[in-house]
């Protein structure tokens, strides 16, 4: 099992993914159909958010009573906000053919944002490792988060590093000819899809495991959802709208992810009966705050919410994840060869059934 689900609250945790998952939905929809929706989701609310987060610092808000302040304040999540935001930013700017948007050398935009941000989660993969040991150990974040680092970590960060070079035809960029005028990414095909929702699920599930039935499972499968049935080709525009959104409502509601009803814990924890994310927070951040990140301080604390680690299902995903990359990276460079392509450069996977059908909608 990945994920613990307990018979008090069952219902409000599966209740709680279904609203997660249909708001990502939707709210993407809304940005995506229209200009104003977009301006709207995208620039003016992450602009008075900003101003919010400001004043919450500075005192206003509850000041350091503020949820988003005293659970939020790690640079991870405002790196992730912002760099989300700024994403969907220039994939606006592609789809409307605005400013640098509409020139050819900014079509590899949506490669180079993507690539940064699987770097980022590459080096808190690493950082794991080198806090937990091969052998696997208990460490915490400056998230407050209590993490098990080991191998699984390793073999996960290569695959992220793999996925990277699974991106291809950075210059196929394209707008769709319907009034939405989605950003198109056509060789991005379910294959890449399926190897990078695999790599960052397991990313999240080891380096954010209390959130990660929210921002692994429901936040992975909204773009792919929308992907499959109705934006063919738009999986990318679809995974940094839902991701920007999510991490919106994460910053400013984050006890959502870790309250007793809504709150899951994955099967690392085992033996977390019916303690909360929320419980788990405060001794973990107590103990980063007083300096002490691993070592006899953070086992003695896990161990006393009457926890012990069951990695199982964090090295099964890890070995699927490094696996999948592998194969669809091979896939690739056996095409490229066919076809006597720079993959990079060109679309190599021109004639499958996903590439068509994108490039059935593209202008």
């Amino acid at each position: 099992m990945l994920f613990q689900l307990y018979s008090g609250v069952a219902g409000t945790q599966l209740l709680g993914w279904l609203l997660v998952f249909a708001g990502l939905v939707i709210l993407n929809e809304i940005g995506r159909r229209t200009k104003a929706g977009g301006i709207a989701v995208f620039m003016v609310i992450p602009a008075l958010l900003t101003v919010y987060f400001i004043l919450a610092y500075c005192g206003l808000f509850g000041g350091k009573e503020n949820l988003t302040v005293k659970y939020m304040s790690g640079w991870f999540h405002y790196f992730k906000l912002y760099a989300a935001t700024i994403g969907c930013i220039g994939f606006i700017m592609i789809k409307y053919k605005w400013g640098i948007g509409a020139k050819e050398w900014f079509k590899p935009w949506p490669f180079v944002i993507v690539a940064a941000n699987i770097l980022i989660a590459v080096v808190s993969d690493f950082e794991s490792l080198a806090k937990g040991g091969m052998n696997g150990g208990w460490w915490v974040s400056n998230e407050g988060v209590f993490l098990y680092g080991g191998w699984w970590n390793l073999l996960n960060g290569l695959a992220g590093i793999i996925n990277i070079f699974c991106m291809t035809g950075w210059w196929g960029i394209y707008s769709s000819k319907n009034k939405n005028q989605d950003m198109l990414w056509p060789d991005m095909t379910i294959w890449f899809i399926l190897a990078y929702d695999v790599w960052n699920f397991e990313y999240t599930y080891l380096n954010l495991p209390t959130h990660s039935w929210y921002c692994g499972l429901a936040l992975l499968l909204a773009p792919t959802f929308a992907a499959m049935f109705w934006n063919k080709g738009g999986w990318i525009q679809n995974r940094a709208f839902t991701l920007s959104i999510w991490c919106m409502f994460a910053q400013v509601v984050p006890t959502f992810q870790l309250s007793k009803s809504f709150g899951v814990l994955p099967s690392v924890y085992a033996g977390a009966g019916q303690t909360s994310a929320l419980d788990m927070y405060d001794s973990a951040i107590n103990l980063y705050n007083q300096g002490i990140t691993h070592g006899p301080e953070v086992d003695a604390a896990i161990q006393g919410f009457g926890i012990t680690a069951n990695p199982t299902a964090q090295g099964v995903v890890a070995v699927l994840a490094i696996v999948i990359n592998v194969l669809v990276f091979t896939a690739i460079m056996k095409r490229a060869v066919e076809q006597k392509k720079n993959p990079y450069k060109n679309e190599i996977w021109v004639g499958t059934k996903d590439f068509e059908e994108a490039m059935a909608r593209a202008e």
